[in-house]
This record gives structure tokens, sequence and C-alpha cells, in this order.
């Protein structure tokens, strides 16, 4: 298929991870990747983010009430957001989503393409959004194009309801991407082939991810200025290993650790932190807005992330660019960021490793310009560029 080179390239993109004003920080980076393509004005973009409501009588709790409530279609910024509904089954219905988002999206889909008809088909996670933007593809006889970040293959691409479902989006769509080379990796080793899979990192506002003056930082935060703070940011699930960051602070008797962040885990990390004696250094931030996160990257000395996996964690990039060193796990995107000794260390998913590395940091604390290198070149304006010219190249194969 050909496209001109003097229209813009229709895309319709699915994303089940976007924000809306319920939770202004659910899938923000892709928000961001997707605001700078379509910033650029060569990209003709409508973004589908499915919205999944359970049936009656779950359909009554009030979480679901105020979802029920959002707007089908709205423009937040320069993206036209489209939120067809679509039947969940929480906690058990994994496997049926792509089938229901499939239902969902596909009516919409044809009608949308008979107006004005679309170049490419997009997904932005492998799983729910990767098998059902196969088949609506296969459907109108269009190219499309998987991103893979992490979760969606290293937990629903071994997870018995869908693995089957992951690897099938993998083998059928005509390009892949992936936000690390050790992510692809992994994603040819369920059989997907390699071949197929370009490396898209992440992106980066560095306007607002930069460094500022830790004492002001301190001082929003109510922290003592001279005191050792460490930073953590993501959900509260056992994935991101938070416990492993407060029972270090079992031997860093000077250190205060912040929590930004909410799940699952929350109740199980206060009552470690009461059990081992460090509850009066653990600060539990909650969902922190992603415009405030430099306030809480820059309060820190150090970002701790004990990640059992990740493909290319955004946490790590905005840390390093507030001038923040890292110490995570040496999983294959950390490896592949991390390559000067003064961004971080590497670390085995263990308090008292991670208590040692904190230790080693702050006894020869690098300068923020020096950390800020790691992330040098990164932007949305260069990661949509990136994408634009993925998406060229399938639509003219």
């Amino acid at each position: 298929m050909s496209q001109s080179a003097d229209r813009p390239l229709r895309v319709l993109s699915l994303s089940t991870l976007y924000p809306h004003d319920l939770a202004p920080s659910f899938g923000v980076f892709v928000e961001r990747q997707m605001q700078a393509v379509a910033t650029r004005g060569d990209v003709d973009l409508t973004l589908v983010s499915p919205l999944g409501l359970p049936p009656f009588p779950l359909s009554l709790h009030p979480r679901y009430r105020a979802l029920r409530a959002l707007p089908e279609q709205e423009q937040r910024s320069k993206v036209r957001v489209l939120r067809p509904r679509f039947t969940l089954l929480p906690a058990i219905g994994a496997r049926f989503n792509a089938g229901a988002i499939t239902r969902a999206v596909l009516t919409l889909a044809r009608e949308l393409h008979a107006r004005q008809p679309f170049d490419l088909i997009d997904a932005q996670f492998f799983h729910p959004d990767g098998l059902a933007a196969v088949r609506i593809a296969e459907a109108l006889n269009l190219p499309v194009s998987i991103k893979a970040r992490g979760a969606d293959i290293h937990h629903w691409g071994r997870h018995k309801g869908t693995a089957a479902q992951v690897l099938a989006a993998g083998q059928r769509a005509t390009g892949l991407l992936a936000v690390a080379e050790g992510l692809a990796n992994d994603m040819a080793a369920l059989g997907i082939p390699r071949e197929k899979i370009g490396i898209h990192r992440t992106g980066l506002d560095a306007d607002l991810f930069r460094p500022y003056d830790r004492r002001m930082c301190r001082d929003q935060l109510g922290l003592p200025r001279e005191a050792q703070v460490l930073a953590t940011v993501g959900a509260l699930i056992p994935r991101k290993g938070q416990r492993f960051a407060i029972e270090a602070l079992t031997e860093l008797p000077d250190a205060i650790l912040l929590l930004a962040g909410q799940g699952e885990d929350e109740a199980m990390l206060r009552d470690l932190a009461r059990r081992l004696g460090v509850a009066d250094r653990v600060r539990f931030l909650g969902a922190v807005p992603h415009g405030e996160l430099p306030i809480v990257l820059n309060a820190a000395d150090i970002f701790v992330l004990p990640t059992a996996s990740e493909g290319l964690a955004n946490a790590w990039v905005e840390a390093l660019a507030c001038g923040t060193p890292v110490v995570t796990t040496p999983i294959p995107g950390a490896q592949e960021l991390l390559t000067d000794p003064a961004w971080g260390q590497l670390v085995p998913r263990e308090w008292p490793a991670i208590a040692a590395a904190v230790r080693d940091i702050l006894s020869t604390p690098p300068a923020p310009e020096t950390v800020q290198a790691a992330v040098a070149g990164m932007s949305w304006q260069a990661n949509a560029a990136a994408l634009v010219a993925h998406w060229r190249r399938l639509v003219a194969a």
C-alpha cells in the first residue's frame, strides 16, 4: 500500500491506557507521545481508548458509575480521543478483553474508515490492544503496528489465558516496536519474529524534568534539607518491589524514603515499615500528578526501583533527567540505559545490596549534570519523529 506524501498520514491508534479526567496520570507517557505526533502536522491521528465497564450489578459500583459518565469523545490538546465502551470482567476476564475491544471498536473503525480511509492501525500495548488492532486491521485490509512496553510481554505474554493472544498478535502484525533491545529479545523468545521488531525508546519532557534547587524541593515536601533522601515512583504492586527499599532503611539509619504511587501493596508496605521500626522515615505520597514528580525526584539523592521486570521505565529516564542517580535491578532495559557508573548502580533485588549501593553513591555523589547525560537527546519530539517514520515504512511496504 502506498500513501501520498502530500497529505497527512491517517492513523487510528488503540490505547487502553490513556489519561482522562478521573485519572490524569493514567498512561500519561502515551499521551505525551501522541501529543508530540499530533503537533507535527503530518499525521491525522484518531486515538481510540476503549473503556472497560463491568456488567450489572458491578456496574453500579461508584467507581464504574464515574467512569460511565466520561465523555465518549473529547479533544485532549491536539489529539481526538474516542472512548467506546466494552464489557470488562474485573480480575478474571483478561483473556476476553481483546475480543470485547474488537467488537466495540470495529464498527466505529469501519464507519470512520468509510468517511475518510485510514492508512494504518496502531496499538500502543501488546495486550489487550495488540490482537484487537490486528483483527481490525485485517478487516479493513490495512497494515498494523504494535508497541511492546514491558508487562504486556513479561506478564501477559506468559499468562496462560493470554500468552497465545500475544504471540498471535506479534506474528500477524505488519511491524512491531519495543522500548528496549532486551524486551525485543524476550519477545523473540516467545516466538515473535525478531526481524519485525524495531527499537523505539521513550520520550522525555526536558523542560519539566530537569535539575531544580534541591533545598526548595525538600522545603515543599516538608523534608529536612540535610537528610539523606531516597525516592521511588510507581504503582505499589509486588513487581515494583518497594518492600526491598523499605527493608534497606534498616541499614540506612539517616535515610528517608519517599513512595510516590498507589496500589494493592500499600497496606502491606505500611505494616512492614511499622514492624521494622522505620515507619517514621517512610513517606507515602499517594498518586503524585505527573507535573509534580520533578519535585519528588529533585528532592531525592537517589532514585530506587527494585523492580522484577520493566521494558524501559519512564521513571528511570525522568529521574536521570533530574540529575538523580538510579539504583535498580540488572534487567536488560536498565543495563542498556545505565552504562556509566556515575548514572547509577544495578544490584540484586535484595535489601542489603540496595543499602550498599545507596551508601556507595552517597559517599561520592555525582554532579546532576553528569547524571543528566544519560538521557541526552531524549525528547518527545524525537520519539514522535521515530514513530511516524516507522508508520510510514509500514504503509509504504
